[in-house]
């Protein structure tokens, strides 16, 4: 029976960017357990898996938009060195936990260094990529 939506699915799967750097692999470890079609990962995941049988293998590469989404440039904020802690010793790519005025606290990625100033950057560290994967159904419940 093919997995359709609401679907308890498990999958192995192997995430590679358009270089062919692996980014995410469930090599080694449990399959990758999830609900299809409940939206627990990037949609064009989802799409991917529908339909498919047990042991069955495909590749698929995702569009961004359906993927982690295109780089939105609103999601970076220039921040005064004031505001850091003194102590931090920064670079670019560094990735820190900033909180925000309601609780939440959001992951960003430091983009830009000055004397002055630090550009963090909120987008998922994949946005704006199309991302390839190979698929492998486990099984479906």
């Amino acid at each position: 029976m093919p997995a359709t939506s609401g679907d308890t699915v498990r999958v192995h799967y192997t995430g590679t960017l358009d270089d062919g750097t692996t980014f995410d692999s469930s090599a080694g470890r449990e399959p990758l357990e999830f609900t299809l079609g409940a939206g627990q990962v990037v949609p064009g995941f989802d799409k991917a898996v529908d339909g498919m049988e047990i042991g069955e293998t495909k590749t698929v590469t995702i569009p961004a938009k359906e993927a982690y989404g295109d780089v939105d440039p609103d999601q970076t904020v220039t921040v005064g060195r004031d505001q850091m802690p003194p102590d931090a010793d920064l670079s670019i790519g560094d990735r820190l936990q900033m909180g925000m005025g309601n609780g939440q606290v959001v992951v960003v990625t430091v983009a830009e260094l000055s004397d002055d100033s630090v550009v963090l950057d909120a987008n998922h560290a994949l946005a704006g990529q199309d991302l390839t994967f190979e698929i492998t159904l486990d099984s479906v419940a």
